[in-house]
């Protein structure tokens, strides 16, 4: 058998099925940054040429995927978490030209090199969490060529790092000053020239919205859905974060990949999204940070067999989060998430709440070898510990990059 690296002494959960499935004292081989063999180490192959790293013991796990990320974005809106503490709510600051519009108003000022740098430096808190996938949204943009640039500032993120990005147009994230009191009109300009220009030049993965009262309606959401159908591109949608509008059940009928945040999310919702196979995210980042008292529906979502993938949300307004493993634990003690559902949240649930399921979220040969060695006892300290560097090793796509 040919393999290019041997790796062991550590122990291993591949999560297959949204569980541990741990295998004790194991061996990871890897060829052409694929896993090609996985078990324990005393069956594993042998490879006259192969590189052999011992990773001094551990729990291997797949590397995070951290599926709901806006972290391309210029400029800093601190002074609403203050506002926010003094009794403003989201609402009222979005309405006083806060909120999403503010940093548009920053990104749309800044360059490219600026967006790369900042959010370099936002992604690397990631990786030393363990992060192999992100996904990040464009959405500060709110025209064509500020959301071009934020899209290509991510894709360069990715060819510079260590972690496979992948991009989602969020246009529908907010009206622009420009449309102020015409939405119609602005997604009408979304559908004919902002998603179709950035579809030609292959910058957009996803196409994602915000259904919300402060945002766009069902009726909207449907057209700018039907123009991402058009082009071949698949749709996740934020729903159900501050009312019931029904938008996760529409994304349903569009077999979204995901709706994401649903603190309202009622019962035909969810039942919507099971038969769709579309994946609930959760964003405890945002819950806690706006300081919700509605949770999500964890138990409908587990009646109903929905996938539930946990990521930071990370912005700079709603969820300021530069870790996934503190959303792992915000997951566990806000949602009641066991540690396993929260590792599944962050590997298999996150790799189909992107559409990766094929390639990553677990560790089985065939798939592309990004894994994480811990610092830790059992995998359930992964939820557990609140802080700290526990990453002993990340690698990615074969190679060692920690």
């Amino acid at each position: 058998m040919h393999f290019d690296s041997l790796w062991h002494n550590f122990h291993l959960v591949t999560m297959e099925s949204g569980q541990y499935h741990p295998i004790y004292d194991a061996a990871i081989a890897v060829c052409d940054g694929r896993i090609a063999w996985i078990g324990p180490a005393a069956e594993s192959p042998k490879s006259q040429s192969a590189e052999i790293y011992d990773l001094g013991g551990g729990w291997v796990s797949p590397g995070l995927i951290d599926c709901h990320t806006h972290l391309v974005f210029a400029g800093s809106r601190a002074s609403e978490f203050e506002q926010r503490l003094n009794g403003v709510s989201y609402e009222q600051i979005a309405y006083q030209g806060g909120g999403i519009v503010a940093t548009v108003k920053a990104t749309r000022g800044a360059a490219i090199e600026e967006l790369v740098s900042s959010g370099n430096r936002r992604l690397q808190h990631l990786l030393q969490d363990g992060v192999t996938t992100v996904e990040i949204k464009s959405g500060y943009g709110l025209d064509l060529s500020t959301e071009k640039t934020m899209l290509k500032a991510a894709r360069l993120l990715g060819q510079t790092l260590p972690v496979r990005v992948v991009t989602t147009c969020l246009a529908a994230h907010a009206l622009p000053p420009e449309f102020s009191q015409q939405a119609d009109e602005y997604i009408d300009y979304l559908c004919t020239e902002v998603l179709p220009a950035l579809a030609a030049e292959q910058l957009v993965d996803a196409v994602d919205g915000f259904c919300e009262g402060i945002g766009f309606s069902t009726a909207q959401i449907q057209r700018y859905f039907d123009a991402a159908k058009l082009l071949g591109l698949p749709v996740k949608l934020h729903a159900e974060q501050l009312s019931s509008l029904g938008g996760s059940r529409l994304a349903a009928t569009y077999r979204a990949l995901s709706a994401d945040h649903l603190e309202y999310v009622c019962e035909d919702d969810v039942r919507a999204m099971a038969n769709a196979g579309t994946v609930a995210v959760l964003l405890p980042g945002a819950f806690y940070t706006l300081r919700e008292q509605q949770q999500p529906a964890i138990e409908l979502f587990r009646h109903y067999r929905v996938p539930m993938a946990i990521a930071t949300d990370l912005n700079p307004g709603t969820s300021p989060v530069l870790s996934l493993r503190l959303m792992m634990n915000m997951a566990c003690t806000l949602f009641d998430l066991t540690p396993e559902e929260a590792l599944a949240g962050v590997t298999i649930h996150a790799a189909k709440a992107l559409g990766l399921s094929s390639s990553t979220g677990t560790l089985e040969v065939g798939k592309s070898a990004d894994f994480v060695c811990w610092d830790v006892d059992s995998p359930g300290e992964l939820s557990y510990w609140v802080g700290g560097q526990l990453m002993k090793q990340h690698i990615y796509q074969g190679s060692l990059s920690r």
